[in-house]
């Protein structure tokens, strides 16, 4: 891959990794808040979404160090953006 193109590669995985997670984690306290059992909710989304997360972060981690910063910037990014998309209007 090109000199550019592994640096792209990076941070598209890392934001779609970020709005993976903090997009599930979400939906999962909006879910949760009407369940019955919220803790199986809480649970089984933190270990699912954790699982996909350091798997694709050990995934780019094999490319290098800089990869991985450049992934870990777009999990942030990501984070800002859900963050910024769900807020609640007052």
């Amino acid at each position: 891959m090109s000199d550019l193109g592994l640096p792209i590669v990076a941070l598209a995985a890392g934001l779609v990794l970020g709005a993976a997670f903090f997009g599930g984690l979400w939906w999962t306290v909006n879910r949760a808040l009407t369940a019955t059992v919220p803790g199986i909710w809480f649970g089984l989304s933190a270990l699912l979404r954790m699982a996909v997360s350091v798997s694709g972060l050990h995934y780019i981690a094999r490319w290098g160090w800089p990869s991985l910063i450049t992934c870990l910037c777009g999990l942030l990014i990501a984070r800002g953006a859900v963050k910024h998309f769900t807020r609640i209007a007052c």
